[in-house]
């Protein structure tokens, strides 16, 4: 913020943001007072207590507000109507049925997740996740109505391959600042992301399902009165799903090469590709031919096609403005420079240096709720040290990779993804901490046990 400089200490500026923090659980746990409210409220004050210009405040709020729901708000409501039309004409039944045929019903969350890991390679996590819920939903409804069960490992699946693989833009932006080979970081990510996800993500899926039973929400997943006897088929139904996902990948793998010098990102075929496969483009395209194949051409209506995209976007309206809160107070704690001044702090320690940049992202993630700001912020405060300190290509990958393990640590109350993922999988605040909190943080320390491994072999 131009004119303006934060003048309170590392020390003040940690008391104010774990007392923004433990305002939040008590209003929503304690006071019942809805999450939305709550944070902007605690938005507001915590604007004002770490000395934000006055007539900067509302400004700032509406900002982060807005950023967050420019990438989160239309990718769930494309989301759900996709979701929807899939779920109406029985594609996520038939989907589900051949999913627990081919894995069984004991394995079907292990099937569910190993499907969410090749769809998140060139996918980001809230849009991965938004694409695959109808499927999940539908096989936790077959088998048990157990939504976390199934939903955990799915969700892990994303969020590991949105972390460490590149062309994921976190992964590459740290291996740019680094000077990593993205290639090497690629394949070692890739070699590592399945065991870090069975470990931190289906074995505590199936842990934390078995204690908390939670039924399917009434989302784009629930049960249709209406569902069409015709089902599509399945290679029907994947295709669509797939659709989104290619169309993604294109735009990530131009991102890619053009990085890497390979193509012209200033080309027009290049820049209209690009354009295409914007997760948002994306969805609206898988939207449009769903519309054709799923509706249109199996004897829907436009009135009736009309009325059930918009039964979707109903239930997902609180989720959506919830998501845009949770943002808006991790945008004010970004604003405030807590996380800059507590990894100042910590830099200065003179820890190992493979352990100071996890503990840096920890700290920055903790602090501002970001994944991504945590881990880009982290490696360009790191990449001096790690310039100067002769480490061989494969540890500046592994270093690459533990920044990536911190930056996911312990998502809370000022990470948007805490609560997209909470509130589409039926959560309340205090079953969102004790399952998706602690996975992130297994996700973590997972990640950087591995990272130091490879750090220390090679």
């Amino acid at each position: 913020m131009e004119g303006w400089t934060q003048t309170l200490g590392a020390g003040p500026l940690l008391l104010i943001a774990a007392g923004a923090i433990a305002l939040i659980l008590v209003l929503v746990i304690v006071f019942k007072l809805h999450a939305f409210l709550t944070l902007i409220l605690v938005s507001l004050l915590t604007a004002f207590v770490t000395g934000i210009p006055a007539g900067e405040i509302v400004p700032a709020l509406v900002t982060s507000f807005g950023g967050t729901l420019g990438n989160v708000a239309l990718l769930i409501a494309l989301g759900a109507m996709l979701g929807k039309l899939i779920e109406h004409s029985g594609g996520a039944r038939v989907l589900s049925e051949r999913m627990v045929s081919i894995f069984g019903e004991k394995r079907a969350p292990l099937g569910l997740g190993i499907a969410s890991l090749a769809f998140g390679f060139p996918i980001f996590f809230d849009a991965g996740l938004i694409v695959m819920l109808p499927i999940i939903f539908a096989v936790a409804r077959r088998l048990g109505n157990n939504v976390l069960l199934y939903g955990i490992p799915a969700a892990t699946a994303f969020s590991v391959m949105h972390v460490f693989v590149p062309p994921h833009p976190g992964p590459v932006a740290a291996s740019e600042l680094y000077g990593a080979d993205v290639g090497l970081v690629l394949i070692v990510a890739i070699v590592l992301a399945f065991p870090v996800w069975y470990l931190s993500g289906y074995l505590w899926g199936t842990f934390v399902g078995k204690r908390f039973i939670l039924p399917v929400p009434a989302l784009f997943g629930s049960t249709d009165d209406d569902e069409q006897v015709n089902p599509p088929s399945v290679a029907t139904v994947v295709g669509i799903l797939l659709l989104p996902l290619v169309l993604i990948f294109l735009n990530t793998g131009l991102d890619f090469l053009g990085t890497a010098g390979v193509v012209d990102e200033s080309e027009t075929w290049v820049q209209l590709l690009s354009a295409i496969g914007t997760a948002p483009v994306a969805l609206l395209i898988a939207v449009l031919v769903a519309l054709l194949v799923l509706g249109h051409r199996r004897g829907e209506n436009g009135t009736a096609l009309e009325k059930i995209v918009d039964s979707a976007l109903g239930p997902v309206a609180s989720v959506i403005l919830i998501t845009g809160a949770g943002g808006m107070f991790g945008g004010i704690l970004r604003l405030s420079g807590i996380g800059d001044a507590l990894a100042d702090v910590l830099g200065d320690t003179g820890v190992p240096v493979i352990l100071a940049v996890w503990l840096i992202a920890v700290v920055l993630r903790v602090a501002q709720g970001s994944a991504t700001v945590a881990l880009v912020t982290a490696a360009g405060l790191m990449a001096p040290a790690v310039a100067a300190g002769g480490f061989s290509d494969m540890q500046i990958v592994a270093i690459t990779l533990a920044t990536a393990a911190g930056s996911v640590f312990a998502s809370h109350v000022n990470d948007s993804g805490f609560w997209l993922v909470g509130r589409l999988m039926g959560m309340d605040v205090k079953t969102t901490l004790k399952t998706w909190t602690v996975q992130q943080t297994l996700q973590s320390v997972v990640g950087f046990l591995f990272a130091l491994a490879v750090f220390a072999i090679f």
